[in-house]
């Protein structure tokens, strides 16, 4: 009986801390974009420049690999998709396969994915180093905003950059797949994307880019949040960017499949 009762108490205390946190990431979105809205009347603006270095580290440093994952990932749906096809002998409807599903479904998963691991922990561990040295505090002291600071700039940057990393992804994907056909299946590369454009429509490249936008959001909160919870020391930074990181990609993983769900029907 004892037993039974601790562990409702653990589940019950365990769900009051998610509601908590739920509640503080709503909390840091709203003042994040009113700091936005309104920054600049209360004559605090967001720095442009800070939205530029914060673009720079998580889209423009990610060019090449973003380039190289998705050029990948449509040679893998390729050779996929012309061995299943081989089948029914329909081989040249891979690009039907190809165009549909990167720019649909995988290349913002790969993008979001990626950009979770490599911006995502950068940043939790950033700002939990800053609050573990007092230089939160110290701005606050300053009388410094930190969420104005710290926080709206990155998830400015992120919202933008996401989607322009997706667009290069859907780009390098259908390039990836154009490769593989013309070898396997000797399709030219311009019949192949005669072939696409007549395939794809403004609703397919749309569906990619707003997962796209709702992955930056949910990367840029959730590295914020545990950034700016952090407490335990340099154990404590590790554990806040680990937990960042994989509570970002579940995010991701799971609004993919809803997106992927309603957007379909």
């Amino acid at each position: 009986m004892p037993s039974i009762t601790h562990n409702i108490e653990s589940l019950g205390r365990k769900t009051v801390s998610s509601i908590e946190e739920c509640g503080y990431v709503t909390a840091l979105f709203f003042e994040s974009i009113y700091w936005l809205v309104m920054g600049k009347r209360r004559n605090q603006a967001i720095r442009f420049s800070a939205v530029v270095n914060e673009a720079k580290k998580i889209g423009v440093d990610a060019v090449a690999i973003s380039a190289v994952l998705c050029f990948a990932i449509g040679i893998m749906l390729a050779i996929q998709g012309i061995e299943t096809l081989k089948t029914f002998g329909a081989q040249s409807q891979v690009i039907l396969g190809i165009a549909l599903s990167v720019t649909r479904e995988f290349s913002p998963l790969i993008i979001g994915i990626l950009v979770a691991g490599r911006s995502g922990s950068s940043i939790a561990a950033r700002i939990g180093t800053m609050n573990e040295s007092q230089e939160i505090d110290a701005l606050q002291v300053m009388g410094i905003n930190p969420v104005r600071y710290l926080a709206s700039p990155i998830l400015i940057a992120m919202l933008i950059m996401l989607p322009l990393l997706v667009i290069l992804g859907d780009f390098m994907g259908l390039l990836g797949g154009a490769v593989y056909s013309y070898i396997d299946l000797n399709i030219s590369f311009s019949a192949y994307a005669e072939r696409s454009f007549e395939i794809l429509t403004i609703d397919d490249i749309s569906q990619g880019l707003i997962k796209s936008v709702v992955f930056a959001a949910i990367i840029a909160l959730v590295s914020l949040s545990n950034g700016f919870q952090v407490s335990g020391g340099a154990e404590g930074v590790g554990k806040a960017t680990t937990r960042s990181v994989v509570m970002s990609i579940s995010l991701i993983v799971l609004a993919d499949m809803i997106f992927t769900y309603f957007l379909n029907r």
